[in-house]
């Protein structure tokens, strides 16, 4: 599913069901020994994907260990980015010198729980969350805007290693396109003597799922 909104040159596997916490290796196992069974199947199934990703890259399996922040460790040479929601585990890979950054993320296609808007939205996403949510209430638009932010935020983090709040970008969409873009409203991060300062994705909802995908060419500053 979540290929569809990638190039062609970037590698990405999905599944809806779960693998076994056999399929984690020795490092990895110890990273989640603790937690609860629910997170161990999360972290083994998207590491599964992960490594079957890279084997079309031709890369050898081995541990996805977490880094700050969480980010996902990859081999050298490999940029890449994983989500995991209820229903739906992925990962996406693509070597470094394609790519600068991938940020993927995936959500259940339901109203974002009370609160949370008014903690994620700037004022002009207000606007067109409104005007969309009207004119198509069949999509949780709510939602997507959190779910490109995540995406932002992924794509953002191994460029800079920094945090980025969910009102440092400002999101606009082309729901007819299946597209966005998220304007940062901080500096962003230079590749190859540039700039980066928007990053731009495409979206997709279905009954169950919202996806989104942001891919950062390298040298796209």
């Amino acid at each position: 599913m979540i290929e569809r909104l990638l190039p062609s040159w970037v590698r990405a596997v999905d599944t809806t069901s779960d693998a076994s916490e056999d399929s984690l290796w020795p490092a990895e196992r110890a990273v989640v020994s603790r937690a609860v069974p629910k997170r161990r199947i999360e972290f083994a199934t998207v590491r599964a994907c992960a490594r079957s990703a890279l084997a079309e890259l031709g890369v050898p399996p081995a541990p996805i260990l977490p880094g700050p922040r969480g980010a996902p460790g990859w081999p050298d040479g490999i940029v890449g980015s994983m989500t995991h929601c209820a229903g739906y585990r992925g990962a996406a890979v693509a070597p470094a010198s394609l790519a600068a950054s991938i940020g993927i993320d995936a959500e259940p296609h339901a109203p974002l729980p009370d609160g949370v808007l008014d903690a994620i939205a700037r004022p002009e996403e207000h606007s067109w969350l409104a005007e969309l949510a009207a004119s198509a209430p069949h999509v949780h638009w709510d939602r997507l805007l959190f779910s490109i932010k995540e995406s932002v935020y992924k794509a953002w983090f191994p460029l800079t290693g920094s945090w980025l709040d969910f009102d440092e970008a400002s999101i606009a969409v082309e729901p007819s396109a299946g597209a966005f873009s998220a304007v940062l409203q901080v500096p962003g991060p230079v590749l190859d003597g540039h700039e980066l300062t928007t990053f731009t994705g495409r979206f997709s909802t279905s009954d169950a799922l919202v996806l989104t995908a942001i891919t950062v060419p390298a040298g796209a500053g």
